[in-house]
């Protein structure tokens, strides 16, 4: 059974019949218990469409499903809906023990019973002793977490998120979105979580939503998003592939400038594009003999990896090495090739 259903939702905002759609006619799944990521780039359509999922916006057109259930015209407080937002929204008068425990109060739940749960749900985001603090005597990552618990102590059907992370560090968006994602695993969720974030995405989800301009561009698994990109656009979005113009030949095989792929799957002859990620290519000598002759342009160190841009007859070209052991310096002649994995041959319209 389908936790969240959408059925050729569109919606328009104001009633001017000839503004524009923000969401064009979309269909998607969110199986029970699993974890749904809709990506994009800002304007896409992200935020709206998960918005409509939590009953704060109404589709123009289209049915939304929730359990089996048809929710379309219903409000947030009938769909059993907790979400999740960027600011964490958290009262700043009340401390954490009352934030958590607000929307139980609101529902009519006793001061000692909402206490008691609200207790339980932050020992299950690491916040035990932490309960007579104010929003403002906490970190970021303390106050998403206490965010967090709010949200869960509700027990919702579906659990929201709207760019969660996004305003911490590196390391505590890390750490944050492995624990939502072994939550989400452990307590069984069913969990709609809109990010600009591709690795984050890849982190966390078992499905992927890529919007672009309020449609679907493709929707798919963390590794068939990644490895099997069916646009320019997504294969672009999803990482940092470069887009190469190629020829797909009568025999199967594709040439991109000197080299010769082989594509996963059958290619009509003619004008394609390759994306390729800056993980696929590989540095060889520059008498190899055979690949795409290249001549560093700059590098850059980044601790566990090197970053190149070459000069080539592609154009330019951007690497991400792992060879720390032969670092090359600006004006280095080289010869590139390209390995198996990172390597998609999309349609070149």
């Amino acid at each position: 059974m389908n936790g969240i259903e959408f059925r050729n939702v569109t919606k328009r905002y104001g009633t001017d019949r000839n503004a524009p759609l923000a969401v064009k006619g979309i269909s998607f799944e969110v199986p029970v218990g699993t974890l749904t990521t809709i990506l994009g780039p800002s304007g896409c359509g992200k935020t709206t469409t998960l918005r409509m999922i939590a009953g704060l916006e109404s589709p123009t057109s289209g049915s939304i499903f929730m359990g089996g259930r048809d929710v379309t015209t219903l409000g947030p407080a009938e769909r059993n809906v907790s979400m999740m937002f960027q600011s964490y929204a958290l009262f700043p008068h009340m401390n954490v023990i009352e934030n958590v425990g607000y929307g139980l109060r609101m529902s009519g739940v006793k001061k000692d019973e909402a206490t008691a749960r609200a207790r339980e749900a932050l020992r299950g985001v690491g916040l035990v002793g932490f309960d007579e603090r104010l929003p403002s005597e906490l970190s970021g990552g303390q106050q998403q977490r206490v965010a967090l618990a709010r949200a869960l102590v509700l027990e919702p059907a579906v659990l929201l998120f709207d760019e969660p992370l996004s305003n911490l560090d590196a390391r505590l968006r890390r750490e944050m979105r492995e624990e939502i994602r072994a939550l989400q695993q452990r307590l069984k969720l069913t969990v709609a979580y809109v990010t600009h974030d591709q690795s984050e995405a890849l982190a966390v989800s078992d499905q992927i939503i890529v919007m672009d301009h309020g449609v679907i561009a493709q929707r798919g698994t963390p590794e068939q998003l990644y490895g099997r990109p069916e646009s320019e656009f997504v294969a672009g979005f999803m990482g940092e592939a470069m887009v190469f113009p190629a020829t797909a030949q009568a025999d199967g095989s594709v040439a991109l400038g000197p080299l010769r792929l082989q594509p996963r799957h059958a290619v009509a002859p003619g004008t394609v594009k390759v994306a390729v990620r800056p993980e696929a290519w590989q540095i060889g000598a520059a008498d190899a003999g055979s690949g795409l002759p290249a001549t560093l342009r700059k590098a850059a160190y980044l601790g566990s990896f090197y970053e190149y841009g070459f000069d080539t007859t592609l154009g330019p070209v951007f690497v991400v090495s792992n060879d720390l052991s032969r670092p090359l310096a600006a004006g280095a002649q080289a010869t590139l090739s390209l390995g198996a994995h990172g390597v998609s041959v999309v349609p070149g319209a």
